[in-house]
């Protein structure tokens, strides 16, 4: 396991310290006066965390949730209990509604969403651990999005890499959508 991490942490070193990821995200929403909000599971709040690690941050973020019970998504989001209980909290189809009860009820720009397993529990036959499900949403445009990480990593890795490729998932909408 540990030099499962390590090599993870070598190949991640760079955008660990220059906000690659972050800086390109930034800088289209400031370019076009977009506003951000984020709602998380798996992910712990660290796409928040991330996203506000630039200074002058309050100009592209909007609000942020960290909602891990079936009771925040359904309260905060509005996310049906029916779709979780024939989806599965880790699903597109609960990402998707996550990201579109932010955008609905918050008023963002664009919303993002994730809903995963950073494991080492959690995980089902058809749902492993390193699962996780994107749901991106604007006005006019939604999509989800579906990655697997390496089970082995750490479950604190686990959650950065959810975190890389939300953000690599959100520059590849904007670069899509604006």
């Amino acid at each position: 396991m540990m030099l499962i991490n390590l090599k993870f942490i070598v190949k991640n070193i760079y955008s660990i310290l220059a906000l690659s990821r972050e800086k390109k995200i930034a800088q289209v929403l400031v370019d076009k006066s977009l506003k951000l909000g984020v709602v998380e599971s798996c992910t712990g709040g660290l796409i928040s965390s991330r996203m506000t690690d630039l200074s002058g941050s309050s100009a592209y973020i909007h609000q942020n949730f960290v909602t891990y019970s079936y009771e925040a998504k359904s309260e905060i989001l509005g996310v049906n209990m029916e779709t979780i209980k024939n989806n599965g909290v880790v699903s597109s189809q609960v990402a998707l509604e996550m990201a579109k009860g932010l955008l609905e009820k918050y008023k963002p720009d664009i919303a993002i969403a994730t809903t995963g397993i950073a494991g080492p529990l959690g995980a089902t036959p058809n749902k492993p651990v390193g699962l996780i499900y994107i749901g991106i949403a604007n006005e006019k445009v939604q999509k989800t999005y579906k990655f697997e990480a390496n089970s082995k990593i750490s479950r604190r890795l686990m959650k950065y890499a959810f975190s890389n490729k939300a953000l690599d998932c959100l520059i590849e909408f904007l670069k899509e959508n604006y």
